[in-house]
């Protein structure tokens, strides 16, 4: 352990010796500037420094090892290291288990001489005191080491594990010290030391994923508590109350929860800071047991378009171009923030795939409408960019026969087509189909009608044009067409397609075509013509936190389910996934539990059929940042 050598003083060093080895010392003192004069260093009155450090147990560089166990350092990993503030490079290292010298980013071995012109710096590894006497000058070094426990007790490890956002109501935490905790995503940060070194009081501060400070919880009290069993005899430990990691600042700042709740993010991390000093950090991830393992961190790739109400017309929410995305972009920071609570991550602020779009141009045909029914014999007459096209059906033919020949009519008139087959509707027929006409540069084009003349003349074979009027609404589907969609949707929803089904797709609306609906999203199912695409319109994302309708509706795309858990069950409120819950407190439709994060990961993630999750890993094994420590 790090206390005292137990040999008092060290050997005495060869006479060739003895002049490096008082160099260091020297050097070692003057590392505290005021602390220790040099004049101070006589015979007759030995020297001491009184240092304070923090067992370096953390993982500054994401390489998955603790700092203190690298055998190479990167820059970000020398982050805990204190530095001597003069050297002397003809000095060599002395052997201390408890601590070790860091020459540059290179930890040094007994007696090993640094290279010139490198800085050198102290490393402590285990708690505890220590004393470095050299010739008359001690450096004595209290090392206290700071952990993080889980609710069980068990100790987390803070370079290869993690700690997640808490699910649940405030009301379940409810356990001190020494009582039995309830809620398994609390922690409680131990610190380990000498009994006269440790503080009664500590700081907590959240860092985004890019380094910036998020939140703080100053002067944390710390309480005297029983020490593990791993910790040796003669150190004392003291430990906060459990914490809660949450995911919105309506939680952290919760009356029951007062210095207990500290608002984070995934992929972030939570630092202890002592006196000002950092002493350690942990990373935030996704629930840290689950019947598929830890779950760490997934990404979702999304894209999000808001379609103005007009082809050059107003946004559909906010008074202007850049508060229409300014607004949309917090949605969906505050959806991405929501379903942390499962490690999942929908958008990198700053990289976010959102943007202003004008509502499509009638390019797209629906052969068949909605009902499907099949030809009868007739003509089909429109216009494609203006030039008058014409085809002839036959009796019996399908809609999908008769999309596919019209599609070759207007390849040979120098056209592009893209076919997209529609699930049959409950009340329909036969599949209809979709066919989006576009240039030879696949941009859309503009189809008409010719005057006094119908798309169709067949008596039970229609046509339907694509024409998007949001100035009424979207019409929105059904229980009877829920599984095609209805026109206005696919017209929408074909144009701005990106051929990924890995994406999903969020369209920002005006309204929809009839009051009380805000959100509706298209699952992935057998024959489904829209998959993995979310449709909420003005009043979904202005109802915020009182719905979480973004964040809702992309449950139903990660859950794989149609319905609501309380459809046919217990209604619960605080669940995200209520049908109805409508309430902006901590008592609103918020919370993902444990089973949805593990169906989210089943149903979406890496193994699905079509994988909208991916991992995204907290840290990269071996692999050691390359970003410059802060100095």
């Amino acid at each position: 352990m790090a206390r005292a050598a137990k040999s008092g003083k060290l050997a005495s060093p060869e006479p060739r010796r003895l002049s490096r080895t008082l160099a260091l010392g020297l050097a070692l003192t003057a590392m505290f500037a005021g602390v220790l004069s040099a004049r101070s260093v006589r015979a007759e009155e030995p020297a001491r420094v009184d240092l304070r450090l923090f067992v370096d147990d953390d993982d500054d560089d994401d390489d998955g090892i603790a700092d203190g166990q690298s055998t190479t350092l990167s820059l970000r990993a020398t982050t805990d290291v204190r530095w001597l503030t003069s050297r002397d490079q003809s000095a060599k290292t002395i052997l201390e288990p408890s601590v070790r010298l860091i020459a540059g980013t290179t930890p040094l071995a007994f007696e090993q001489t640094p290279s010139s012109g490198v800085r050198l710096g102290i490393q402590a590894l285990k708690p505890g005191v220590a004393d470095l006497e050299i010739e008359g000058v001690t450096l004595r070094t209290s090392a206290i080491q700071v952990m993080a426990l889980d609710a069980s007790g068990a100790s987390v490890d803070l370079a290869t594990s993690h700690v997640a956002l808490a699910r649940g109501l405030p009301t379940l935490l409810n356990a001190s010290i020494s009582g039995k905790n309830t809620d398994p995503e609390t922690f409680r940060w131990l610190l380990v030391g000498s009994a006269r070194e440790l503080p009664p009081f500590i700081t907590l501060v959240s860092l985004r994923p890019n380094g910036n400070a998020l939140a703080a919880l100053e002067q944390v009290p710390l309480s005297p508590t029983r020490c593990p069993v791993s910790i040796p005899e003669g150190l004392a430990c003291q430990a906060t109350e459990p914490i809660r990691a949450v995911w919105d600042a309506l939680e952290a700042s919760h009356p029951a929860l007062q210095n207990r709740a500290l608002r984070a993010e995934v992929g972030g991390r939570i630092s202890v800071f002592v006196g000002g000093e950092k002493a350690a950090s942990v990373r935030v991830g996704g629930p840290r047991a689950s019947a598929l393992g830890p779950l760490g961190r997934h990404r979702a790739n999304v894209r999000v378009r808001l379609i103005r109400e007009s082809r050059g017309g107003a946004p559909p929410l906010g008074d202007s171009d850049a508060s229409a995305l300014q607004i949309v972009r917090s949605e969906l920071a505050a959806a991405t923030a929501l379903w942390g609570q499962c490690g999942i991550q929908l958008a990198v602020p700053g990289q976010e795939d959102v943007k202003l779009v004008d509502p499509p141009i009638r390019s797209l045909l629906a052969v068949g409408c909605e009902l499907g029914a099949p030809a009868s014999g007739g003509e089909i007459h429109f216009t494609a960019d203006k030039r008058p096209i014409a085809f002839k059906t036959q009796p019996g033919q399908t809609p999908a026969v008769v999309a596919q020949s019209l599609s070759k009519t207007l390849s040979d008139a120098g056209f592009q087509t893209q076919l997209s087959p529609n699930a049959a509707i409950s009340n329909g027929a036969l599949r209809t189909v979709d066919l989006l006409v576009k240039n030879r540069n696949g941009e859309p084009v503009e189809i008409g009608t010719l005057a006094k003349q119908p798309l169709s003349t067949d008596p039970s074979l229609s046509v339907c044009l694509g024409d998007v009027d949001l100035g009424n609404g979207l019409r929105h589907f059904n229980d009877f067409n829920a599984s095609a969609g209805t026109l206005d949707e696919r017209s929408i929803i074909r144009a701005y397609d990106d051929g990924d089904p890995t994406t999903i797709d969020v369209y920002v609306v005006p309204s929809f075509a009839s009051s009380g609906r805000i959100g509706e999203s298209f699952i992935l199912g057998d024959g489904a013509s829209i998959q993995n695409v979310v449709i909420v319109d003005r009043a979904g994302i202005q109802a915020g936190p009182r719905s979480f309708a973004l964040a809702h509706e992309l449950g139903h795309i990660f859950l794989d389910m149609p319905g609501h858990p309380d459809d046919f069950g217990v209604d619960k409120t605080t669940s995200l996934m209520d049908a109805d819950a409508s309430d902006p407190t901590i008592f609103g439709p918020r919370q993902l539990s444990l089973a949805e994060c593990e169906r989210a990961l089943e149903q979406s993630g890496p193994t699905a059929a079509v994988p909208l999750l991916t991992p995204w890993p907290l840290f990269e094994p071996g692999v050691a940042a390359t970003v410059s420590a802060t100095k």
